[in-house]
């Protein structure tokens, strides 16, 4: 696995890096593609919807990415 790779992002009119390894990063813009949608647009969506208090930004992506090929492989 790789080490996290650190980028930035506005969101809601502040400045936040996120640190996710490559394969994450791919999975994201993946998943970013196939709705239409723009990295900065999906991670925006991500943060507003997790719990700020409970989990971080990157832990909520990676469970967003977890989450959305679960999903795709069992679309029940």
């Amino acid at each position: 696995m790789s080490r996290p790779m650190k980028r930035s992002f506005q969101i809601r009119g502040h400045r936040t890096s996120l640190s996710l390894e490559e394969s994450f990063w791919q999975a994201l813009r993946e998943i970013a593609q196939s709705e239409g949608k723009t990295l900065a647009g999906l991670v925006g969506e991500i943060d507003a919807k997790r719990n700020a208090a409970a989990s971080g930004l990157s832990g909520a992506i990676r469970v967003f990415i977890l989450d959305h090929y679960r999903r795709k492989a069992n679309p029940d």
